[in-house]
């Protein structure tokens, strides 16, 4: 990576790298990285997951929280109402899938974003999670607000 953006460099000007799914990055690929910011003086900002679906850190976001000049969290929202901090792979009746590859291409309407405490009961305590396809839900708001304007 290092190589790519220092040969970028000489062909035009980079102001910024951008890293998106940043917990796919190997430990080299951090540390060449950390080389962009620190010989380069280019900053580099990533964006990507913490853990996996099992609770476990990613090599990519391992090497970033540990060598990372600075850390800003993006908020989302569990299901519950709670800041939202893990997330979990499930299956097509929302039971928690507690094996397969850390790496899984596609699925992502299979992983929920939830709190450490719904993790737990899920993924732990076998608890069902009820999955929503956000365009049904559209379709019911969307009837029940046409059912109001008829009556």
């Amino acid at each position: 990576l290092f190589e790519k953006v220092e040969a970028g460099l000489e062909q035009r000007n980079i102001h910024c790298v951008l890293v998106d799914e940043s917990q796919f990055l190997s430990r080299d690929q951090v540390y060449q990285l950390s080389e962009v910011v620190d010989r380069l003086n280019i900053p580099v900002l990533c964006f990507g997951l913490r853990t996996d679906f099992q609770g476990e850190l990613f090599e990519g976001s391992r090497y970033l929280l540990a060598w990372a000049d600075i850390l800003q969290e993006l908020k989302t929202i569990c299901h519950t109402g709670r800041k939202a901090t893990m997330v979990v792979r499930v299956d097509d009746e929302g039971y928690a899938l507690r094996e397969g590859a850390q790496v899984e291409i596609g699925g992502n309407e299979r992983y929920v974003s939830v709190s450490r405490r719904e993790f737990k009961a899920v993924f732990f305590g076998g608890k069902r999670i009820r999955l929503i396809d956000p365009l049904e839900r559209a379709d019911e708001a969307e009837t029940d607000a046409q059912s109001e304007l008829l009556e």
